[in-house]
């Protein structure tokens, strides 16, 4: 039986079509794209006031708003829980693939 792309040993570039799949709910896309934006702002205030406090403030900001898209809108679990690197990668390929229109906001 095969495995989902998810959880084989797979190049990123295999895995992120599964990921774009895990992230169909349009809701769910604009707040990973709020949680990415405000985690850049923390990382900027972070580097402006050297204030550790605002890398916690971004880690907050990204992964909340992401984990409420997917349990509330979504209805599927986190893919940052099978695959954290990945999941990671592949945010912040969607963040991009968004601000270019590769993927409808």
């Amino acid at each position: 039986m095969d495995q989902p792309v998810a959880t084989r040993h797979a190049s990123f570039a295999e895995v992120y079509p599964f990921y774009l799949s895990e992230h169909s709910n349009r809701t769910c896309r604009r707040l990973h794209f709020l949680g990415s934006s405000l985690a850049l702002v923390c990382l900027a205030m972070l580097v402006a006031t050297a204030k550790p406090q605002y890398f916690l403030y971004g880690l907050l900001c990204g992964y909340g708003c992401a984990w409420i898209g997917h349990f509330r809108f979504e209805k599927n679990q986190p893919a940052s829980f099978k695959r954290p690197l990945y999941s990671f990668m592949g945010d912040w390929v969607m963040y991009k693939d968004i601000w270019t229109g590769k993927i409808p906001f």
